[in-house]
C-alpha cells in the first residue's frame, strides 16, 4: 500500500465505493486522514461497512470541514451533469480529485526520481500496459503494474530502487489528475469512446492529451499517430518543443519515431533503413492492433534505457491477456482463441484481420449495428456458429455469405467448431477455432470473463475427449 499523504488529522470524503474508492480509504487512514465515505449502490456501502468503513450520506451534510472529495473514476465529473456531489463539493470549493492524483502527490514526495509509465488510449491500453510490464520485469526492473488495469494505484508496493510503476489511465481518471506527469506518457489512439461522459469527442482528445500537459523536457511522450486526433496531439507537442516526442506508426513509415510495416519494427533513431526487429513471429502479439502494442512497448523501453536485444526478447515470453485474442491450445493444426472480449463488431474486427480459416463462434446480447461492417472479413470464415440471443439477427446478415449453424450454446459451438476444423485436415492450413463473439456476454452469462472461461473449460474438455480417442 502507499499512504496518501498531505491530509494529516484533515477529514476527507471518499465517493463511490468499488475497489478503488476502498483502496482510497485505506490509503488515507494509512496517511493519517480522517475519512467519511458513500456509495449510492446499497450493496457497496454494506460491503464498505463491513470493512470497517465510516459512512455518511455526502448530500445530506455541510461541507465546510472536508479538505478534499475523492471521486471514484466511475461517478459524472462533468456529463451528462455533475453528480450531485460533485455539484456540493464545487459550491464549497472542495477540490474534487481521484485516487491516481493521491498516488503521484505520495509518490513524488516519497521517491521523487522514481519513475512512472502511463498508458492511455481508447483501444489496446490493456494489453500495452501489460507487455510493458512484463518488459520491465524481464529487463531487471521491478514493474508494478496498476491503475485501470489490475490492482488500483494506492494498493501497488512502495518504490524500490528499480521500481517502476506501469500505469494503464482511462480518460476518466486522467480528469480527476490534475498533477499527473508521467516520465513516459503513451498515447495510443482515440477513436469515438465515453461521449455521454465527456460531451464531444474533441472534449474526450482534450482530456487525453492532458498526460502531457505537465511533462517537462527530461519526459517523454509515446504517441500513436494513425488517427486525426492524436496525430494532432503529436503535431502540437512536437511544436512546443517541450518533452521528447516520439511518434509511432503501423502501416506508414515516419521521417522519425517507430513504425511497423508488415510486420517489420522500424526506429528511425537507430537504424538507417533497417528493420530493427521481426513481430510475425510473435503468437500472443499477432495482427497490426498488438504491432502497435509492442512498437510503443518498444519505444517505452528505450526511453527506460533497456537494449534492444532484452526488448524483443521480452516479447517473445509475453503470455498475452485472458480474453483478449486469449490462445488457449494448439492441436493438430488448429489454434483455439479467446477473444471474448471482443463485445462489439469493431473490437471483433482485430481477431478477423490477424486469422485466416476461422471456425467463427459469433453470439450473445447483440449491440447497436450488430455485425455487418464486419462483412469484409467474411472471405476468411470457414463456418460461423451462432450462439445467444443474436441468433436469428446475425443469421441473416451471414445468409448467402458465410455457411452458418445455430449452435446456440457455447459448448454445442466448440465442439462443433472443433470437430470441422479438425475434419479440414492439415492441408487447409493451421484452422482457428475463435470466440470473438461480437456481442455482450448477458444472455448468457455474467461477464465476458464467465464466458471467456467457459470457452477454455470447453476446448479443454474436447482436446481431453480427443485425446483419449485417439490413445
Amino acid at each position: 500500500m502507499i499512504p496518501a499523504t498531505g491530509f494529516e488529522k484533515r477529514l476527507v470524503a471518499v465517493f463511490g465505493l468499488g475497489k478503488s474508492g476502498l483502496s482510497t480509504v485505506r490509503a488515507l487512514e494509512a496517511g493519517g486522514a480522517k475519512v467519511i465515505a458513500w456509495d449510492d449502490g446499497e450493496a457497496r456501502r454494506a460491503e464498505a461497512e463491513a470493512a470497517g468503513v465510516a459512512l455518511e450520506d455526502l448530500t445530506g451534510r455541510t461541507w465546510g470541514d472536508i479538505a478534499a472529495l475523492i471521486l471514484s473514476p466511475g461517478v459524472p465529473l462533468t456529463h451528462p451533469e455533475p453528480h450531485p456531489v460533485v455539484k456540493l463539493a464545487h459550491a464549497a470549493g472542495v477540490e474534487v480529485i481521484g485516487d491516481v492524483e493521491l498516488f503521484v502527490r505520495a509518490i513524488r514526495q516519497v521517491s521523487p526520481s522514481v519513475r512512472i509509465v502511463a498508458i492511455t488510449g481508447t483501444n489496446g491500453k490493456s494489453t500495452t500496459t501489460a507487455l510493458i510490464g512484463h518488459m520491465v520485469k524481464r529487463c531487471g526492473g521491478n514493474a508494478q503494474v496498476g491503475g485501470n488495469i489490475g490492482k488500483p494505484v494506492l494498493d501497488l508496493d512502495m518504490p524500490t530502487s528499480s521500481t517502476v510503476y506501469v500505469l494503464e489511465l482511462s480518460s476518466y481518471q486522467i480528469d480527476l489528475a490534475p498533477s499527473v506527469a508521467p516520465d513516459i506518457a503513451v498515447l495510443l489512439n482515440i477513436t469515438p469512446d465515453h461521449i455521454d461522459r465527456h460531451g464531444t469527442l474533441e472534449n474526450y482528445a482534450a482530456v487525453k492529451a492532458r498526460l502531457f500537459a505537465k511533462q517537462t523536457s527530461k519526459d517523454t511522450a509515446i504517441i500513436g499517430v494513425d488517427d486525426s486526433h492524436s496525430s494532432d496531439i503529436c503535431t502540437s507537442l512536437c511544436a512546443a518543443r517541450g518533452q521528447k516526442v516520439v511518434p509511432v506508426s503501423i502501416g506508414k513509415a515516419l521521417g522519425r519515431g517507430v513504425y511497423v510495416l508488415n510486420g517489420q519494427l522500424y526506429d528511425t533513431s537507430s537504424s538507417q533503413g533497417q528493420a530493427v526487429g521481426d513481430f510475425t513471429g510473435l503468437k500472443t502479439l499477432a495482427g497490426a492492433h498488438n504491432w502497435q502494442n509492442a512498437a510503443v512497448a518498444y519505444a517505452v523501453g528505450q526511453a527506460l534505457g533497456y537494449s534492444r536485444e532484452r526488448i524483443l526478447s521480452s516479447f517473445e515470453s509475453f503470455p498475452g491477456l485472458a480474453h483478449r485474442m486469449e490462445i488457449v491450445a494448439e492441436d493438430a493444426g488448429v489454434r483455439y482463441v479467446n477473444d471474448s472480449k471482443a463485445t462489439n463488431a469493431d473490437a471483433a474486427s482485430k481477431a478477423l484481420a490477424t486469422y485466416n480459416n476461422i471456425y467463427w463462434i459469433i453470439g450473445g446480447k447483440a449491440k447497436e449495428g450488430g455485425i455487418e461492417t464486419l462483412e469484409p472479413y467474411f472471405s476468411r470464415m470457414r463456418r460461423a456458429y451462432l450462439i445467444g440471443a443474436a441468433s436469428d439477427e446475425f443469421a441473416n446478415t451471414l445468409e448467402g455469405k458465410v455457411d452458418y449453424l445455430r449452435a446456440q450454446t457455447l459448448d454445442r459451438a466448440v465442439e462443433a467448431a472443433a470437430n470441422d476444423a479438425n475434419a479440414a485436415g492439415n492441408s487447409a492450413g493451421m484452422r482457428v477455432v475463435l470466440l470473438s463473439p461480437a456481442c455482450a456476454s448477458f444472455d448468457q452469462f455474467p461477464n465476458f470473463e464467465a464466458r471467456g472461461d467457459a470457452f477454455r473449460s470447453a476446448v479443454l474438455s474436447f482436446l481431453e475427449k480427443k485425446g483419449r480417442a485417439s490413445a
